[in-house]
């Protein structure tokens, strides 16, 4: 007789620790069934690793399941998993039925990144029970502290459960008095006990393996030498003898009347690691009655082949075998130390072994998306550079930090209250189940001829870019935002619209926003005068979030609908909910599709893929390590032609989440291009390429930059859809940064500073009809300028406007950017005015430079120019208006809250210790012209 199938005679039952596709269906399974009376299959993260991860026998089926439609990296695996395990145990079916249930069982893992997670372990044995569907399924629970108590759970539930990473004999107690507590609870409630099958998977090699590295270093070497290779049975036999004791007398009787069987020693890990061992040791030696023995395939071929068996030898010398143990721990070997790393170090192998084949599910996968090319591609620039972000990739992986940070763990950042803003991890999904095109037929039926959205900051910016990137939509309104109190600014989009005939999306998450509010207000009263409207109301909408006071004043001025947002996303992180999602739908575009292209991106940044392979992870990696190991924190914005406008957009995200206690990363986005030796050693570049439409003069400029050792984050956009892929993947880059930077990513602290500065200003303003009065440094040919005591201390005393400039420009120093701040109107003339000034400053100084208009760059970068590192030279331009508007309801007009936001900007910059001149325009244009023509002749 077959050796294998002679363990059955002893009580045995021999099981394979292997599976994989092909051996099921080349009939290896049902082959060993009937020639070597296999009773039963188990497999682990590694097993599946190997099977799908290192061969190519899934691809087939992989790309049929993509085909159905696209799929998370779990889901994937899951599926090829599952399909496995469940033809396993239909083939086992008959094993299972002729043993009368106490063998014919495959076992399927939980996933190894939950072991210290009770709640969890639960929640995904009972998700893989219900979707394997099969009786004969075993549900793998480690013998963690964590997963003990939820053995008893699940047992409780009537589920199979096979506890696996067992290496201690006390642990192995707690085990059997879960189960057994487990049975207890579902008899009360009830339940057929006779159904629940157990098995406690004891780790046999591993044990040998790290003992005998001790007894290595042991002085006695003969007592080394004498203890070597025995450990391991040793502890083997003292757990049997155990599992006689706690499966006997009144309590367990009681159990096993009503239907209960025991929960077998399962010996695993029983390929021998020692290669001066038997190759059979770990299944001569543990043979014992009601026992398991799980073999790798070359075991099982080896005691096929020369295997010895003796009935019972599992119960031989047992006083033998506590001498052994007794004698390690006397000699300093500590078994209780051994085995507690034994499972700490089997949870990472196995958390290890899900990396790697979840690492190459998501390749796969990428490539049946995308093709051999990635999206992302992080050039280091120096080898220094990509050894520290290999090292924070790999720390990312073995700590599982992406999945922590999808967990809502606000110990990742700082321990605030980051975990209630994570709304937008998960904000797609709800967004493409809720209908997103019902609010766009309305509007299409309504025949309205432009959309104008009134907004400040991340509830603006967005539709913004999504409108440019797009351009306008046949048979759909002309979209256009306004996030701007400058009067110039107002008229010419009063102009661009016919008012009866336009829809106002007011934005607001708060709903307390300034610049919103007053801006509808003017709307709807200019709406009311028109002749032949009946009902202002009904030409706005809202988007705020539940219970805000935006909402409360809609419902009384009778708007047509309110759009809520959600209270868990910030602003700026907002885009891909309905503060992007409803404006988007407005200007007639296909939402369902943009939101896929975001979906797509949120499976690849998942919490399931490991660094490596996510984009995400990958891109903050390199944004965080390039600013807080070398200096480089500008982050320089070089876009396609056709994305130019994502710039905005990501100057928000990048500035407003790390700008804040002292540190931060720096955006800076239209700033023209230049040479290599423009720019100092303080950049990292990120180019987003629009596959098909590149600007030939950008990709050899960043080509350049690549060669001189700049780093460089070149990110390939297949098409303008896949634009919502990037507001996510940055997303998830911000909040990976934000972690390696160690703030919170998620609030905004000095950017409700300004804003409180400026509500002081406009409170004064209605109580005294005037701002306070200022005195100027110096005037010039229409220009004058103006500093706080210790700027102007600074500045010193000059006699023309380009002295001062030059002593204001001196002031940046090696790792120190200009920022422009310009509360000016937002046109195509002064941003290429400004443009120009910019690539001045940069040329003559090889300092970063940003732009900014007021008051709207205040919601978005002025958050890191008041909060982050204190590198920034601040140049605010201000200006008389050449004429103004009223704000309805208030005393004060929009001239007067742009004046007191400048203000109120300036002040708080002062106050924040920053290097800042004022410089403020008679007449706009001629002072822009005025202003460049002194700039050139201070850096002259």
């Amino acid at each position: 007789m077959n050796t294998l199938k002679r363990l059955a005679t002893c009580g045995q039952s021999p099981w394979l620790d292997y599976l994989k596709r092909s051996f099921i269906e080349n009939g290896d399974l049902q082959g060993s069934i009937e020639r070597d009376g296999l009773k039963g299959v188990t497999s682990n993260p590694s097993i599946f690793e190997k099977a799908i991860g290192e061969s190519d026998e899934y691809a087939d089926a992989l790309k049929q399941f993509l085909a159905e439609g696209d799929r998370g990296v779990s889901e994937i695996y899951e599926h090829l998993a599952i399909a496995d395990i469940r033809a396993a145990a239909d083939i086992l079916r008959p094993v299972h039925e002729q043993t009368q249930g106490r063998d014919g069982y495959v076992s399927l893992e939980c996933s190894p990144y939950l072991a210290n997670d009770t709640e969890a372990t639960v929640a995904e044995a009972l998700r893989l029970w219900q979707a394997v569907e099969r009786s004969n399924l075993l549900v793998k629970v480690p013998a963690t502290p964590a997963g003990i108590p939820a053995i008893r759970r699940l047992i409780a539930r009537g589920l199979n459960i096979n506890i696996t990473l067992l290496f201690s004999v006390e642990v192995y107690e707690q085990v059997v008095e879960a189960y057994i507590a487990g049975l207890e609870e579902l008899l009360q409630a009830g339940g057929d006990v006779s159904n629940v099958a157990s098995v406690a998977s004891f780790f046999v090699s591993r044990i040998d393996t790290e003992v005998d590295k001790r007894l290595a270093e042991l002085a006695d070497r003969q007592a080394g030498d004498r203890l070597r290779g025995k450990a391991a049975i040793a502890n083997a036999k003292i757990a049997y003898d155990r599992y006689k004791a706690l499966f006997s007398g009144p309590r367990w009787q009681a159990l096993a009347d009503a239907g209960a069987r025991t929960q077998r020693l399962l010996w695993a890990s029983t390929s021998a690691k020692n290669p001066s061992y038997r190759d059979t040791i770990y299944v001569e030696d543990l043979i014992g009655v009601d026992t398991v023995n799980t073999m790798p395939p070359a075991t099982m071929d080896a005691f096929r082949d020369h295997g010895k068996i003796e009935p019972g030898a599992i119960e031989h010398d047992l006083a033998g075998a506590k001498k052994t143990l007794s004698e390690l721990e006397k000699r300093g070997v500590s078994l209780i130390e051994i085995t507690r790393q034994l499972v700490e170090d089997g949870v990472r192998q196995f958390a290890d072994a899900f990396d790697k084949l979840f690492a190459a599910l998501a390749k796969q996968r990428r490539i049946l998306l995308d093709g051999e090319r990635r999206s992302l591609d992080i050039r280091a620039g120096s080898a220094e550079m990509r050894a520290a972000l290999d090292e924070e990739m790999e720390l990312w992986r073995k700590e599982g930090l992406i999945r922590r940070l999808w967990a809502g763990d606000k110990s990742l950042w700082t321990g605030t209250d980051e975990d209630k803003w994570l709304g937008w991890l998960h904000i797609v999904e709800q967004e493409l189940a809720a209908s997103p095109t019902a609010i766009a037929e309305e509007i299409k039926q309504r025949g309205f001829a432009d959309v104008l959205l009134l907004g400040m900051g991340g509830s603006s910016l967005g539709p913004e870019v999504v409108a440019e990137i797009f351009g306008p939509q046949s048979g759909w309104p002309r979209f256009h935002m306004l996030d701007s109190t400058d009067p110039a600014q107002i008229k010419a989009v009063e102009e661009a619209i016919d008012l009866d005939k336009t829809l106002f999306i007011v934005s607001s998450k708060s709903g307390g926003t300034l610049e919103p509010n007053i801006l509808l207000d003017y709307f709807f009263e200019r709406v009311g005068a028109v002749p032949g409207v009946e009902n202002a109301g009904h030409s706005f909408i809202a988007v705020t979030d539940p219970g805000s006071s935006l909402e409360q004043r809609a419902k009384e001025l009778h708007f047509a609908h309110v759009a809520h947002g959600a209270p868990s996303i910030g602003g700026r992180y907002s885009v891909l909910s309905e503060f992007g999602v409803a404006p988007a739908a407005a200007m007639g575009l296909d939402v369902r599709r943009l939101l896929e292209t975001g979906l797509e991106m949120e499976r690849s940044c998942g919490p399931d893929v490991p660094p490596q392979e996510n984009p995400g992870v990958e891109l903050g990696v390199a944004l965080g390590v390039a600013a807080t190991r070398f200096g480089r924190d500008k982050v320089t914005i070089v876009a396609s032609p056709g994305l130019a406008s994502f710039g905005a957009w990501l100057e928000q995200l990048l500035a407003e989440s790390t700008g804040k206690q002292g540190r931060g990363l720096i955006p800076l986005a239209g700033e023209p291009l230049a040479a290599p030796e423009n720019y100092s050693h303080d950049r990292i570049f990120a180019y987003l390429e629009l596959e098909g439409r590149s600007d030939p003069a950008q990709s050899a400029a960043i080509e350049a930059l690549e060669k001189a050792g700049h780093p460089v984050a070149i990110i390939r956009v297949k098409d303008i859809w896949h634009i919502a892929g990037e507001f996510f993947r940055w997303e998830i880059a911000t909040a990976v940064a934000g972690a390696i930077i160690g703030i919170d990513p998620f609030d905004q602290p000095d950017v409700e500073a300004s804003k409180m500065r400026t509500k002081e200003l406009t409170e004064s303003y209605e109580k005294s009809r005037r701002l306070p009065d200022e005195a100027p440094l110096f005037r010039e040919n229409g220009l004058a300028l103006y500093a706080d005591p210790r700027n102007a201390a600074e500045l010193g005393r000059h006699d023309t406007l380009a002295g001062y400039l030059k002593s204001h420009f001196g002031r940046a120093h090696a790792g120190d950017y200009v920022a422009l701040l310009a509360y000016v109107e937002r046109n195509a003339a002064h941003e290429k005015t400004l443009a120009d000034v910019r690539a001045e400053i940069r040329d003559k100084t090889r300092a970063a430079t940003c732009l900014g208009f007021g008051p709207r760059f205040q919601h978005s970068t002025g958050q890191a120019y008041k909060g982050g590192p204190n590198t920034g030279v601040f140049l605010q331009i201000t200006c008389d208006d050449p004429y103004d508007i009223d704000v309805p309801g208030h005393s004060y007009s929009f001239g007067v809250v742009k004046a007191a936001q400048a203000r109120g900007d300036f002040d708080v910059l002062a106050q924040r210790g920053r290097r800042a001149l004022r410089v403020h325009l008679r007449d706009v244009d001629a002072g822009m012209a005025e202003l460049a023509r002194g700039i050139a002749e201070a850096l002259a």
